[in-house]
């Protein structure tokens, strides 16, 4: 049942991997709030818990409720609130001297991670898994990796229990961890399924350097024992991407032990050490897109020799920066221009329609429509999820988007492709509150 094992061993996974810790051990009360999050019924009902009880938890479980809140938020459409809930950052390398603009130029992250991967059999790509943003860049390159014949896929959040998802078309709740329940992720595992790449399940239930082990074992017997000149693609979490020790401490990373075990060498590319993390626009990341500005993922060449940028050249070959997107009006603004200030000062006004603005690169390049949605849908229970699925599709099928509405004067947009969907609002234990059908034009 890996679904279900690697639901907490993947969550608990994600909370060690950007402060170099090789191990951690939850005391009684951290594992009593894990048990007990893990008894809500909804991911809507454990944010609800998590907002509840955060407050009265002493200092170290109030981290540990953040993360996971975040990672909630995440999974609830929050996207930018799931960022500002924690701005996980990454210790970089003590020694690390920015690019500058007289050595080194902006370039597409797609276009040339394309062109690196013309004559290699394994691209990995990372993400952070409570910023969606991240999984942007996985959709993107799925279509030009296949059409260089990559014909596998192999993604983190991928379980062993759906052994119908490929011919459905679609995941469900049950094909996989609950990252998979952001319709984004699940919006890259229909793609893959629909360009036709074989997909590969590879995590495990397991910890520290056993879960790397097997990890890269999976993908071995899976792919490369079976079809030794195979092409694989690997959607994976943070540092499992790495081809060196360093940012998981001593453990040696899914990526070196699969290189070891294939001969294989990795294209590794990094999304995570410079992330936008918060409104402060002096940390590193914020330094390099006012030297790189771009409105598309960008990577940085070098003006002599062209060759890409990496901050930790041992571990992965290029790092990925991508366009700033956060916004406090992801916790709303008055329909006539008033806003919510950044310490949070109550609103002197009563408002009449509060709008909770969600970041532009859900449009996906125009590929996605924005679709008005409002707090009346929930028909007066609040919080509610308003999810739109594709027409057919069951309730447990991964959605096409979806909104956490959290107040009764709230209103924002679900990003959809043209086509028919159902709109349903669900309550906390998954009770339909209202049913709909949409249709999404094309122009």
């Amino acid at each position: 049942m890996l679904a279900h094992s690697a639901v907490r061993a993947g969550l608990v996974a994600a909370l060690l991997v950007c402060s170099s810790a090789a191990a951690q051990s939850f005391d009684p009360s951290a594992l009593k709030l894990l048990q007990a999050m893990g008894r809500e019924p909804t991911t809507l009902a454990r944010y609800q818990y998590l907002i509840h009880e955060e407050p009265s938890l002493r200092s170290s479980d109030q981290v540990l409720a953040l993360q996971f809140m975040s990672f909630s938020q995440d999974e609830l459409g929050l996207y930018d609130q799931a960022v500002f809930s924690f701005p996980l950052k990454d210790d970089l390398p003590e020694d690390l001297k920015l690019p500058t603009s007289a050595d080194w130029k902006s370039a597409d992250a797609v276009d040339t991670i394309v062109a690196l991967a013309a004559q290699r059999h394994l691209v990995m790509v990372n993400e952070a898994h409570h910023d969606a943003h991240t999984r942007q860049l996985t959709l993107e390159l799925l279509p030009r990796l296949r059409a260089l014949g990559f014909t596998y896929f192999a993604a983190e959040a991928l379980g062993t229990d759906d052994p119908d998802l490929a011919k459905r078309g679609y995941p469900t709740r049950k094909s996989g961890t609950e990252y998979l329940r952001d319709p984004l992720y699940g919006d890259i595992v229909r793609e893959a399924i629909r360009l036709g790449f074989t997909l590969v399940p590879y995590d495990n239930g397991l910890n520290g350097q056993a879960r790397e082990n097997a990890q890269a074992q999976t993908l071995y017997q899976t792919v490369f024992a079976k079809d030794p000149k195979a092409r694989l693609f690997v959607h994976a979490g943070y540092a499992h991407i790495d081809k060196a020790t360093g940012r998981l401490g001593d453990l040696q990373p899914m990526a070196l032990r699969l290189q070891a075990l294939t001969g294989q060498v990795p294209l590794s590319i990094d999304q995570t050490d410079f992330l936008e993390t918060g409104l402060d626009t002096s940390d590193a990341y914020h330094q390099l897109e006012h030297t790189f500005p771009s409105e598309k993922p960008e990577v940085l060449l070098n003006r002599q020799t062209g060759q890409p940028w990496s901050a930790r050249p041992t571990a992965y070959d290029v790092n990925v920066i991508l366009p700033p997107s956060l916004t406090l009006d992801a916790f709303g603004k008055y329909k006539y221009g008033y806003r919510i200030n950044g310490e949070g000062a109550p609103l002197p006004q009563v408002m009449d329609h509060n709008e909770m603005q969600r970041a532009s690169w859900l449009s996906l390049d125009g590929k996605r429509r924005p679709h008005s949605i409002g707090a009346e849908l929930c028909r007066g229970t609040i919080p509610c999820l308003v999810s739109a699925h594709y027409f057919g599709e069951p309730n447990d099928a991964i959605a096409a988007d979806r909104y956490a509405i959290m107040g009764f004067n709230e209103s924002t947009e679900l990003y959809l492709r043209p086509g028919r969907y159902r709109l349903r609002a669900s309550d906390s234990d998954g009770h339909t509150l209202s049913e709909s059908s949409i249709d999404i034009a094309s122009q």
